[in-house]
């Protein structure tokens, strides 16, 4: 036996209206549902401002007589402006939440054919939360007759096969973007990557990169501005700086910006990095490296969306997501107090870090393949390996011997040393052991400069 179904919905005071027998000739949403042979309604669940108590007591006899099996229950819901959406999501709520709901024994459906456009927004909202278990449903009018055509919509994503595939295909298709296409075999990073794409998709709050340098801030920040921008998320530009080239009164004036005649050499207004971000994503590298006092402005920046040109007495206003990036550990530069305790409690909501290299080795041989491919689109030129010389590159790259301190700058630049010398579009053994004594060079001097071996 089927459970009896209970329909839930707003009065139509325009659609519902209607006065005298001409009102059976029209179409009456919350009557007409009530009229299909094909869906018995047991029970109307009507709702109503109090300003319109006649007409619903009106709806409701109609609704009685034209269906004997459907009995119809008025509520009275207090709204002040029907458009305000707090007050109608609030009063809705308040209603699933008074509403003694046992869907093991009905079967309840929403009608959202009726009410302001926010109440239409507000029931799909509560009847997705699942705050009203039901379905949604939505009817329409017939040239044919007054009782129109309905529709129900179940918002169980889990039957929609199709769908679910979708959303599970354009998740894969994000994180492979920021990845720009690497299949990397390092399951931490593949993780971090994972929520890297959610969190990127979510929310425009401050996200901060961690890792040594040459682990790929930059490249991952530029990637994460683009899928914003092909998800309609941001419309300016990317804006990057490195914190690091920044000293003095030039870091104040770079960042935001000053006014003529504020210091000299000042000849003109100049806008600053944080206003040309505005609308887009500014990437603030090695942010570690500013001053305490631009720390200060910046916070204020990313709260208030709003700061002080340099010289200036009239406030200038900047909406852009902060994307920072550091190879310092800020915890402990916080401890030193070279930066600002609440401009880290700001930054770190979203950190991720980034690991180096030497750290993702199994990745070492997706990378080598996608510097190759980046070099004939550099180029124009299509390089490959024979298979004793990537053999041996690889088995280089994998040992103790390479410490890679530069991490992916050092794995692009031998790339593209050993594209540069092969000889009829193919890296020899010869190319990969001049390589590889280079790359032992340059790392011992590294070390010899540094004072520690880098590859102990």
């Amino acid at each position: 036996m089927s459970k009896p179904t209970v329909m839930i919905g707003f009065l139509g005071t325009t659609l519902d209206a209607g006065k005298g027998y001409k009102r059976w000739n029209k179409w009456r949403p919350t009557v007409a549902v009530c009229q299909h042979e094909d869906m018995v309604v047991d029970r109307y669940e009507l709702l109503h401002d109090r300003r319109h108590t006649s007409l619903a007591e009106r709806v409701k006899d109609d609704i009685e007589l034209a269906s004997t099996e459907t009995s119809v229950v008025l509520h009275e819901v207090t709204l002040e402006d029907p458009w305000e959406f707090e007050e109608v999501f609030s009063a809705l709520h308040d209603f699933a939440n008074r509403y003694t709901f046992t869907p093991s024994k009905e079967e309840y459906l929403i009608n959202i054919t009726t009410g302001t456009h926010v109440a239409q927004i507000c029931m799909f909202l509560l009847t997705e939360s699942h705050h009203f278990p039901g379905k949604l449903l939505q009817t329409s009018p017939s040239r044919n007759d007054a009782v129109g055509t309905y529709r129900i919509i179940d918002l169980d994503l889990s039957r929609y096969d199709r769908l679910a595939s979708r959303f599970a295909a354009e998740r894969i298709e994000g994180t492979s973007f920021l990845k720009s296409g690497i299949e990397t075999r390092n399951a931490a990073f593949n993780q971090m990557i994972d929520e890297i794409e959610q969190v990127t998709i979510r929310t425009r709050a401050p996200v901060l990169l961690m890792g040594p340098t040459g682990a790929g801030k930059s490249h991952l920040a530029e990637r994460i501005f683009a899928l914003k921008k092909n998800r309609h998320q941001v419309e300016g530009p990317f804006v990057e700086v490195n914190c690091a080239t920044l000293r003095g009164d030039s870091a104040m004036s770079a960042l935001f910006g000053h006014k003529k005649g504020a210091f000299t050499g000042a000849a003109a207004d100049r806008s600053g990095l944080l206003k040309s971000a505005d609308g887009g994503v500014l990437f603030l590298d090695e942010i570690g490296e500013l001053g305490l006092d631009e720390q200060a402005m910046i916070l204020r920046a990313i709260e208030e969306k709003r700061f002080l040109p340099v010289g200036s007495d009239k406030e200038i206003v900047s909406n852009f997501q902060l994307i920072a990036g550091t190879n310092r550990d800020l915890a402990d530069a916080v401890a030193d107090g070279t930066f600002r305790e609440d401009l880290f409690a700001r930054l770190n909501l979203w950190t991720f870090n980034l690991p180096g290299l030497k750290d993702r080795r199994e990745d070492i041989e997706p990378n080598l393949d996608y510097e190759l491919t980046r070099f004939a689109k550099d180029t124009g030129d299509r390089i490959t390996f024979n298979k004793e010389a990537r053999t041996q590159f690889l088995k280089f790259a994998h040992s103790s011997d390479a410490p890679w301190s530069a991490n992916f700058r050092d794995l692009s630049a031998a790339v593209t040393r050993m594209a540069t010398f092969a000889k009829g579009g193919r890296i020899a053994v010869e190319q990969v052991e001049t390589e590889i004594g280079r790359l032992k060079r340059t790392w011992r001097t590294s070390r010899d400069e540094d004072g520690f071996d880098l590859l102990a």
